[in-house]
């Protein structure tokens, strides 16, 4: 694990924090930087921007409520969020399974390649905008509402694609099936139960709690430290503060049965064909056929110069959490590196994966 993750630093990551916990104990590790120009190692459970892992928390609150009685997985969204005009035949579970057909907020990119942009973001021709405009604060309804004046990608439920948009529909669905904030609900149902000193839903806040590593964006020839942004671009599709202590508690805990019922737990894992060689999609989590012919149940995430990987055994027994801080730039040139780095990490802890999903 040390050689493995002072290559993945050779590779042209600034900074990794590595946790594995297996039937042996636990193993951690730093290797790297925690700042350009820096002699002083990352932290090893420092507080990072997790990105796409928010998906799973987000997920799991919704699948609680369902728990609770207070929404079911076939409810039509347009029932409980009619404000958007959304298609009636998209269902909550087709929002957690990325099968509604919505349009990513983010950007599309079409099977002939070309591209239907967005709002600004780190990645593609739009980088620099979106430096300059790194604090401007987004409402998530804004976010919902400008991806649904774009034509959807196929009828609801006829096929898979990405969208960081369902995840924040289930954001603005959690709010009004409850009546109080996402912070508040993640807080009752998640972050509280497990006790996740480390998490944070950060709303429109840009400040990342010490200690943490940095993150930087390179433009031309500038870099800048981006530790510092404001996340509500990305919302629930990616936004959440955590640590690799807390995110092997949150995800050993959700795969051990401790936050959800068996037949909803077996739903979550449930996967739906995404197109990609051995990798399903479930309910807010990947589930990924290893070479060795195992499975796995994982998210990861990535924002600008914060990247971050969360596995697990069906069972929540052996886990294994990272973080990586890299300099981003608009082409993501980090990206080849950042698939090798999970699929070693894979290979080395579960005996063998495919781990390049977004």
């Amino acid at each position: 694990m040390r050689k493995a993750i002072e290559e993945i630093v050779a590779s042209g990551f600034l900074g990794v924090a590595l946790r594995v916990h297996d039937e042996q104990g636990e193993w951690v590790g730093t290797a790297g930087t925690a700042e350009l120009g820096g002699t002083a190692k990352p932290p090893a459970d420092g507080h990072h921007r997790v990105g796409s892992n928010t998906k799973t928390f987000t997920a799991a609150v919704v699948l609680r409520l369902v728990a609770e009685g207070r929404l079911g997985l076939d409810d039509p969204v347009a029932g409980h969020l009619p404000e958007f005009g959304l298609d009636g035949r998209i269902t909550v579970r087709m929002l957690l399974r990325h099968t509604s057909g919505i349009f990513n907020f983010t950007g599309e990119v079409h099977d002939d390649g070309t591209i239907a942009p967005g709002i600004p973001i780190p990645y593609g021709t739009t980088g620099p905008e979106w430096l300059a405009n790194r604090f401007t604060t987004y409402q998530p309804e804004d976010l919902v509402r400008l991806a649904v004046a774009e034509p959807a990608r196929f009828e609801p439920g006829a096929g898979w694609s990405y969208s960081n948009t369902n995840y924040v529909l289930a954001r603005l669905l959690i709010e009004k099936v409850t009546g109080h904030t996402y912070a508040e609900q993640m807080q009752r149902l998640i972050i509280g139960p497990l006790g996740l000193s480390g998490t944070v839903v950060p709303d429109a806040s840009p400040e990342l709690p010490e200690p943490h590593a940095h993150a930087y964006y390179r433009h031309g020839d500038t870099t800048v430290d981006v530790t510092r942004q404001n996340p509500s671009w990305l919302s629930t599709g990616g936004d959440m503060i955590s640590t690799t202590q807390d995110l092997h508690t949150f995800i050993s805990a959700l795969m051990g049965g401790e936050l959800l019922p068996a037949p909803l737990l077996a739903e979550m894992c449930t996967p739906y064909p995404t197109g990609i060689p051995n990798m399903g999609y479930g309910l807010g989590v990947f589930v990924v056929t290893t070479d060795a012919g195992g499975t796995v149940i994982c998210h990861n995430g990535a924002t600008v110069g914060h990247a971050a990987l969360m596995y697990s055994t069906p069972d929540g027994r052996r886990t294994l959490t990272a973080t990586l801080s890299c300099v981003d730039d608009a082409e993501l040139s980090i990206g080849a590196a950042f698939r090798h780095a999970q699929h070693r990490l894979v290979d080395e802890v579960f005996g063998g994966g495919r781990a390049e999903h977004p």
